[in-house]
C-alpha cells in the first residue's frame, strides 16, 4: 500500500475515532460503530460467496486469553453485518466440536486458527482486541487469510467507556 494512502487512511480513521469519543455510545451507536468496522474490512477485499468466514471473539490486548461480554458482542455484531452484506459467516457456538468457555469464547489462537480454518474450508477469520486507556476503549479488528495468516483489511476505532457500556467490559 502506497505510504500517502496508508497516511491518509489513517488520518481518516483518527478522524471518525475522535469523533465516536465526543460521548459514549447508546447501544444504537455501538452497533452502529462496529457495522461501520464491518463494512470497513469489506472494502477492497473479494471474497468467494461460496467459502466461509469465521468470526474470533475479541480479545483484551493486555491478556489475549481473556475477553468480555464487549468482545463477544463486538464479534456478534461484525457477524451478522457480514451475514447481511452476504458473506458467508459460519456459525461456530452450534458445533459440538468447538470448546467455548463461557467468560471469553470462541478465542482464536493461532494453532487454533488454522485447524479450525481448514475444517471449515475458511478463507478468512475476523479476528480483534480491545483495550481501556482512561474512558476510552479502542478496538483493532483483522480480515486474516489463513495460509500464512496474512492480514488482508484491518481497521481501528474508539469510543468513550460510559457507565452503559462499562458493563461489557466484565
Amino acid at each position: 500500500m502506497p505510504r500517502r494512502r496508508l497516511l491518509g487512511g489513517l488520518a481518516g480513521l483518527a478522524a471518525v475515532g475522535l469523533g465516536a469519543c465526543a460521548s459514549p455510545p447508546s447501544g444504537d451507536t455501538l452497533i452502529q460503530l462496529n457495522y461501520q468496522a464491518a463494512d470497513a474490512l469489506l472494502k477492497g477485499v473479494t471474497l468467494d460467496p461460496r467459502q466461509p468466514v469465521l468470526i474470533a471473539t475479541l480479545v483484551d490486548l493486555d491478556d489475549l486469553g481473556r475477553s468480555s461480554r464487549l468482545g463477544r458482542l463486538a464479534a456478534e455484531h461484525v457477524a451478522a453485518r457480514l451475514s447481511n452484506r452476504g458473506v458467508m459467516v459460519k456459525e461456530l457456538k452450534l458445533r459440538d466440536q468447538i470448546f467455548m468457555e463461557q467468560s471469553s469464547g470462541a478465542l482464536m489462537l493461532s494453532r487454533e486458527l488454522k485447524d479450525l480454518s481448514i475444517e471449515h474450508a475458511a478463507q478468512a477469520v475476523v479476528v480483534g482486541t480491545y483495550t481501556v486507556a482512561g474512558n476510552t476503549v479502542y478496538v483493532s479488528l483483522k480480515l486474516v487469510r489463513p495460509e500464512g495468516n496474512i492480514v488482508v483489511a484491518g481497521h481501528d476505532y474508539a469510543f468513550t467507556l460510559g457507565d452503559s457500556n462499562r458493563a461489557l467490559m466484565r
